[in-house]
């Protein structure tokens, strides 16, 4: 996966990166970032209240397009959605069973979401600056396997 090299000017006339997020309804970001290590995905996976967000690391492309697939079909009968935001201009699908299945309105889509979305794909916050943020990055299959295991029997207990 590689670093996107369109940038088009932030509201400071900096270049404004790429950037891209998962929106899924896992309730613990351990867990979306385990299942992604197994899977081999670069992620930060930051809480919010409406579950837990992928933030992906690449975001040249394809590389977004890559973890929602991932993600998707790891969710299983569960859709997520992909913001991805290059050269300034946002787009928004959503995703299931690892396939695309409609192209959404971004500005509908951020609307229901907390502001910490919209502030990570405009890059005036850092995924690693907000509090409970796991990576996938360097997480062993080991220690996935041990927090996947840990997230089910939890779930299990609440069920």
């Amino acid at each position: 996966m590689s670093e996107d090299p369109q940038a088009a000017a932030g509201p400071d006339g900096d270049a404004l990166p790429a950037a891209a997020v998962v929106l899924t309804q896992v309730a613990v970001p351990e867990g979306l970032a385990a299942a992604c290590a197994m899977s081999k995905v670069p992620v930060d996976a930051v809480p919010t209240p409406i579950g837990a967000v992928a933030v992906c690391r690449a975001t040249g492309v394809g590389d977004p397009e890559l973890v929602a697939q991932v993600v998707s079909q790891l969710l299983q009968n569960t859709p997520v959605l992909l913001v991805t935001q290059r050269g300034g201009r946002m787009t928004a699908a959503r995703w299931s069973g690892g396939k695309q299945e409609e192209e959404l309105s971004p500005a509908l889509v951020l609307d229901g979401t907390p502001p910490e979305i919209e502030q990570l794909l405009l890059g005036q916050v850092a995924a690693a600056d907000l509090p409970g943020t796991v990576t996938s990055v360097g997480m062993s299959r080991w220690k996935a396997a041990r927090i996947l295991a840990s997230v089910a029997r939890a779930g299990r207990r609440r069920g």
